[in-house]
């Protein structure tokens, strides 16, 4: 993208974004239900890091095995 396209995708998004107005405010009903969701999909976040995390452990020791089995019977591993 060139810098000419740049600036004209800028200056359009500018005046896009200017006529967008929030006219409602939102009830504490819907903020708590907002906080929730939000909370409900970072614990799912957390929760998938973490199980990434002990697979990624498992297949490290899984690679080790492989290895140590690969050596013990004289076995040539290839990429």
């Amino acid at each position: 993208m060139s810098e000419d396209q740049f600036t004209k995708l800028f200056k359009y998004m500018q005046r896009e974004f200017t006529s967008i107005r929030l006219e409602q405010t939102a009830s504490k009903e819907e903020l708590n239900n907002l906080l929730n969701a939000v909370d409900a999909y970072a614990k799912q976040t957390e929760t998938y890091m973490q199980e990434m995390l002990a697979l990624g452990h498992q297949v490290d020791r899984h690679d080790k095995w492989i290895h140590k089995i690969a050596k013990a019977t004289e076995v040539e591993l290839s990429a």
